[in-house]
């Protein structure tokens, strides 16, 4: 990994709605008013509080990012992001990168030093897990490369075999 970035990344195997981070980022549907999936999951561990807050926010198009409070998770905020619906078109790539730097530009602009990110499109949006790791590492490192306030940034896996995904993609960047 580049050396400037290299304490920074990491990836673990675990449920990202336990993680004592500052902020963790959902995997979105566009309504932001909860799924399936990580999403699902997060808006039950936040509590309706959370349902209640998104429905403020006139929900979220694919690519872009939005925050709100965290309420009962350990995270003190949610970072709300849309990835694409896996199409194998040219734009899906960009949408997806767009996700992971939009989500970082938050987490900036709002202070926050700690972020965890989910496997973004890789569920039921079908977006295969080898080309998302790739675009998901190279736009953090990118990111992390331009901006410094950012102190650590966690890839959590549910499911072994993307972490293993994960861990060899970081073990070469």
């Amino acid at each position: 990994m580049k050396s400037d970035v290299s304490g920074r990344i990491h990836s673990i195997r675990d449920d990202i709605t336990r993680l004592k981070v500052d902020a963790i980022v959902n995997a979105a549907n566009t309504s932001l008013l909860g799924g399936g999936g990580v999403d699902g999951a997060i808006h039950r561990a936040a509590g309706p509080q959370l349902l209640a807050e998104c429905r403020t926010l006139g929900g979220c198009p694919t690519g872009e990012a939005r925050i709100t409070r965290g309420y009962h998770l350990q995270a003190l905020h949610v970072i709300h992001t849309v990835g694409p619906v896996y199409r194998a078109k040219p734009e899906d790539p960009v949408l997806l990168s767009q996700c992971y730097r939009n989500s970082l530009r938050l987490a900036v602009e709002n202070n926050i030093s700690s972020i965890a990110f989910p496997a973004i499109s890789c569920g039921v949006y079908g977006y295969p897990i080898r080309p998302a790791c790739t675009i998901a590492v190279d736009a953090v490192v990118n990111f992390l490369q331009e901006h410094d306030s950012i102190k650590k940034v966690v890839f959590v896996l549910f499911s072994p075999d993307h972490h293993h995904i994960y861990q060899d993609y970081l073990n070469t960047v």
